[in-house]
């Protein structure tokens, strides 16, 4: 039950909702928020998930390709105390996979808090609580809420923001102009010259879906990238390194997956796509950068039905001028430029992320940070490292919590007189 009254901020002007947090508070309902909540459940600790979308997982639900499947098998994929369903493929499409989110949120019984948007979040020294300022982007009402709490759960993921680079002359450029985050299908470029700025997943993904509709797309491919296949002699690239980290060292199988991918896809420098010096499993943990898994994009790019052209250098009205001083007469652009952390934008805290909006700490200690501040999705290593992290969190909260309970006398919030209303 709820008691809610007004209540003045520090500057004494602003009717600001008041809620106290029996437990911790998660911002983020997309797969790490979910995950966290889960294991909280399972640890019978109260909390509150704060989402600023109206939906949970609002990345694969509004910002994703139609053709999007998971890149890795649904083993690797799923989150902790529910697999996916037996009868699900290897590679679940998009709407599977938030199908199996949005059972997992019923099943454990996470209901978000949704259109509540984190403005800002900053420990109080003088009460030893965390506060979290909201306001509503339902388009009916603004409320202001302030949620207080002894812990804080940052689950707002590597790719809460697309990132849009600047470019010389883009703004002059008259055709349309999107991010992958709002590309959905190449249906409607059939027939066009379509600029896809990137090589990563997303633009090799997007650049074959164009193909495959008929579009003529240029993939710009401004450095070097690895291209692995999906699969290896029936086998899930990933998992087959995965099996083989176990028992060599990391230089040696970053060799290995190397040999075997020549004999799979051949050389592709041939084609226009540079390595790395650095192997794709070491550049995956030193900086996070994960290998393109090839599902077809690279015949088409042998048929000459994607054109691999180099960085730009500039737009103008209706063409784009290479870096080799080539121009190319094209109708439409899409940004595969990825997407970036936005927690520098609302939690005002310097000593556990930096300024990238990332845990200073090195996994696998990213997940913790002091004063009751935790950190889930960060580790650059997908839905499995989300889950370990989700687990670490709810059992390091959850053996506080139930040394606690245990103890009645010390359960009372008369030092937080200020706030009025509590969630349970």
């Amino acid at each position: 039950m709820e008691n809610l009254f007004g209540l003045m901020d520090h500057e004494g002007f602003t009717s600001r909702r008041c809620i106290w947090v029996n437990g911790p508070v998660i911002v983020g309902a997309g797969p790490s928020g979910l995950a966290t909540a889960a294991c909280l459940r399972e640890q019978n600790v109260p909390f509150v998930v704060l989402e600023r979308a109206e939906c949970i997982a609002s990345l694969w639900q509004k910002r994703t390709y139609d053709r999007l499947k998971l890149h890795l098998p649904k083993q690797f994929c799923q989150l902790p105390k529910m697999p996916f369903p037996a009868d699900f493929p290897e590679y679940p499409t998009k709407r599977q996979f938030i199908q199996y989110l949005e059972s997992y949120a019923n099943r454990f019984e996470i209901n978000p808090k949704f259109n509540e948007c984190v403005q800002s979040a900053r420990y109080d020294e003088t009460s030893g609580l965390w506060r979290v300022k909201t306001v509503s982007t339902s388009e009916s009402a603004r409320n202001e809420v302030e949620y207080i709490c002894r812990w804080l759960v940052v689950a707002t993921g590597e790719n809460a923001e697309r990132v849009v680079p600047e470019i010389d002359g883009l703004n002059e450029f008259s055709g349309e102009v999107i991010h992958a985050c709002d590309y959905k299908s190449g249906e409607k470029f059939a027939g066009k010259r379509v600029l896809v700025v990137g090589c990563g997943n997303s633009g090799m993904e997007v650049s074959l879906d164009l193909a495959n509709h008929f579009a003529v797309p240029s993939m710009v491919v401004r450095s070097s990238v690895h291209v692995l296949p999906r699969e290896i002699m029936g086998k899930s690239t990933f998992q087959l390194a995965m099996m083989m980290m176990k028992w060599l060292p990391l230089w040696l199988v970053d060799k290995l997956l190397l040999i075997l991918t020549w004999f799979v896809l051949g050389n592709i420098e041939n084609y226009g796509l540079k390595r790395p010096e650095i192997g794709p499993m070491e550049l995956k943990n030193l900086k996070g950068k994960t290998p393109v898994l090839d599902i077809g994009a690279l015949e088409k790019i042998r048929s000459g039905e994607i054109n691999v052209v180099p960085g730009i250098k500039r737009f103008s009205r209706n063409q784009v001028e290479l870096i080799s001083g080539d121009k190319l007469g094209i109708d439409s652009v899409v940004l595969a430029t990825g997407y970036r952390s936005n927690v520098p934008s609302w939690l005002q805290e310097s000593g556990f992320f930096s300024k990238n909006g990332f845990p200073k700490t090195q996994v696998p200690n990213c997940w913790k940070g002091e004063r009751g501040l935790y950190a889930v999705g960060f580790t650059r290593r997908g839905l499995s490292g989300a889950s370990a992290d989700a687990v670490r969190i709810a059992q390091d909260i959850g053996s506080v919590w139930k040394l606690e309970t245990k103890q009645p006398q010390k359960r009372t919030t008369a030092c937080h007189r200020r706030c009025i209303s509590q969630q349970f």
